[in-house]
């Protein structure tokens, strides 16, 4: 049985776009996941992160998060973004590494809760990247939502 970053990983891996970006899995706990990614794979015309990139870092950085959260509670359910709302608040020039809090326990229950009585539910997450510098870059909040698997 491999452990939550391995599993995490393998998960992210497999989905090609994401292999392409050089997306790894730099921490997880029980309060947050942190992914990165090579700047040199995810570059545009001004030698600074390309927006898409960030974009993709971000989601999968709340995704993660959140089927992280539900795997550790035994919970089978596929995850999806439903939609979201980017900013972008200045270049990133260095490595791209995203954060998504992983949601609190409160949050996890409500939406176990809807998981067992609808068989889907949602949930809003949030993601964010910073430079070198600790400046915040980009920013998403989007809307998740779990189906559970039969």
């Amino acid at each position: 049985m491999p452990n939550p970053v391995e599993r995490l990983q393998t998960l992210l891996d497999a989905m090609p776009p994401v292999l392409a970006q050089g997306v790894r899995v730099l921490h997880l706990d029980a309060q947050v996941l942190r992914l990165g990614a090579p700047l040199a794979l995810n570059v545009n015309d001004k030698a600074c992160a390309f927006g898409g990139s960030l974009a993709s870092l971000l989601t999968l950085a709340a995704w993660g998060a959140l089927e992280s959260a539900l795997h550790a509670r035994g919970i089978q359910a596929d995850v999806y973004i439903a939609d979201s709302e980017l900013r972008y608040l200045a270049p990133l020039y260095g490595d791209l590494v995203a954060e998504a809090p992983v949601p609190d326990a409160e949050a996890i229950e409500a939406l176990i809760g809807k998981l067992a009585e609808r068989g889907r539910g949602g949930i809003v997450m949030e993601a964010s990247a910073r430079n070198a510098e600790g400046q915040l870059v980009t920013s998403l909040r989007g809307r998740y939502a779990a189906v559970a698997k039969r």
